[in-house]
């Protein structure tokens, strides 16, 4: 009997100590994580833009009525390779947003984002900002592409 009670509270303790466990990671080079993507300064940029405070709202305030205007945003780096978007806005409003680059160096990076592609510019037109919902899938891309997205909303508001 005490080894039977021995043996729970042994395992008790060691599946406490298991999930208690916190890893330690690497800090990669600021802009090149998903994570760097999803929240952080957009690299080359003046190190104080995030993905919400200028993408939150409409596009670009500053648009002069019905005038459409282009801007390309930076290359945004990923692990997988440089994602950059381009985004039309029409009245303060994004009407096209359109990846430029994307990794495509395998057969895998092609099938990943013919899928994950059109989908990010659908989210960034339906959205109107930077603030858009990761691809499943796609995790590497789409954090590239939001930073791009950022960097060129960012442009369009004179930041």
């Amino acid at each position: 009997m005490r080894r039977v009670i021995l043996a729970i509270v042994t395992t008790a303790a060691a599946l406490v100590l298991l999930l208690s466990f916190k890893t330690h990671t690497q800090s990669p080079a600021p802009g090149n994580s998903p994570a760097a993507a999803l929240g952080s300064p957009t690299p080359g940029g003046s190190g104080g833009s995030q993905a919400s405070p200028a993408g939150s709202g409409p596009a670009a305030g500053g648009t002069a009525g019905g005038a459409a205007r282009t801007v390309t945003g930076k290359a945004f780096p990923t692990v997988y390779g440089p994602v950059q978007v381009q985004v039309t806005v029409v009245g303060g409003r994004i009407a096209k947003a359109t990846a430029l680059k994307y990794p495509q160096g395998t057969p895998r990076d092609q099938q990943i984002n013919a899928f994950a592609i059109p989908q990010l510019d659908q989210e960034a037109v339906a959205a109107d900002s930077a603030k858009i919902d990761a691809v499943s899938g796609a995790t590497y891309t789409s954090g590239g592409y939001v930073g791009s997205l950022q960097n060129a909303l960012d442009q369009l508001n004179g930041a």
